[in-house]
């Protein structure tokens, strides 16, 4: 039991009703901030983001050239970028990444409402994203993104929506948009 003591006098006991009140608060606050922390949204509607797709067709095209064109680069977001020579870091001037070349980046993904952008390792990448929606935490986010893929992939769906109905964990799975763009969600 805890003791509580008041100037007045002698000790006395705080009763666990109390303390049990005080950490039913405690809980509640903390449920509240990760609510706040880590939202939870259901996924950009397919129809949605194809017309997005369409409407900024040559931002995704430029976004494609300059991560083709970056083989150092592995993905660029508004925290920074990741590459093959140094791992996820903020750029600075003076950096093994011109940051004239991350700020175009980040204006081009503003531009089209994306949270950042990636490319596979190697010269020629089969896949380069664009992320466009991601929820969850740790181990159960899921993520929608516009690809550009170098061959056509085997797991396509026809419909994103049946998709979402099938049971979880879900393998990743390609929706093709035109000609080598496809929306890739898990």
């Amino acid at each position: 039991m805890y003791l509580h003591r008041d100037s007045s006098g002698p000790q006395r006991p705080i009763s666990l009703k109390a303390v049990g009140i005080v950490l039913l608060c405690l809980v509640v606050v903390l449920c509240g901030l990760f609510v706040l922390a880590f939202p939870l949204s259901n996924p950009l509607k397919e129809g949605k983001i194809i017309e997005s797709f369409h409407a900024h067709r040559p931002v995704f095209e430029r976004l494609r050239d300059m991560l083709q064109e970056d083989k150092n680069l592995l993905r660029v977001a508004d925290w920074g970028v990741d590459t093959t020579s140094s791992g996820p870091h903020r750029v600075q001037e003076g950096a093994d990444f011109p940051i004239n070349r991350y700020n175009e980046y980040l204006t081009l993904l503003g531009q089209i409402g994306a949270r950042g952008a990636f490319r596979g390792r190697g010269e020629h990448p089969e896949l380069i994203g664009v992320l466009m929606w991601a929820s969850g935490w740790a181990g159960n986010t899921r993520h929608v993104e516009i690809c550009w893929i170098d061959h056509e992939p085997t797991n396509q769906v026809s419909d994103l929506d049946a998709y979402y109905r099938t049971p979880k964990p879900r393998l990743p799975v390609f929706r093709h948009i035109e000609g080598n763009w496809y929306l890739l969600v898990d």
